[in-house]
């Protein structure tokens, strides 16, 4: 079965698409549909969606059937504070807690409302569906 960001990958390029025209085209941003096409978002939010579905003519059930399945997989607080801090630190080398693979990390860059620069630590893993967002 194709993976989420092949399957919205494909439908773009079937309506004749770049990125930059499915995110004028949906109202999201290129960086959030650039995170979808390269796997670091594996399951999206129902307005995420529906914006896609709309932009590539789908039913939103079809696009979350590519979704990565949550299941009832618990990670205590206090770790994922822990693997917060450590990417914030510019540790790269970190596993997941769920299953041990190699997680893909990163830092975004976001500003509150009195224009502060906040980072925000963020990771994935590619083998299961723990994440930090």
């Amino acid at each position: 079965m194709k993976s989420l960001a092949e399957f919205i990958s494909e439908k773009r390029e079937k309506a004749g698409m770049s990125v930059t025209g499915l995110a004028k085209r949906s109202g999201i941003s290129i960086e959030t549909i650039e995170d979808i096409e390269s796997g670091k978002e594996l399951f999206l939010s129902v307005t995420i969606r529906q914006k896609l579905a709309r932009a590539l003519k789908l039913q939103p059930a079809e696009i979350k059937s590519y979704e990565k399945i949550i299941t009832d997989i618990s990670v205590k607080p206090e770790t994922v504070d822990d693997i917060k801090e450590m990417i914030l630190e510019g540790e790269t080398d970190l596993y997941c807690p769920i299953c041990g693979s190699k997680l893909v990390v990163r830092i975004a860059k976001m500003y509150d409302l009195e224009d502060n620069l906040v980072l925000h630590p963020k990771a994935h893993c590619s083998q299961c569906t723990f994440q930090i967002k």
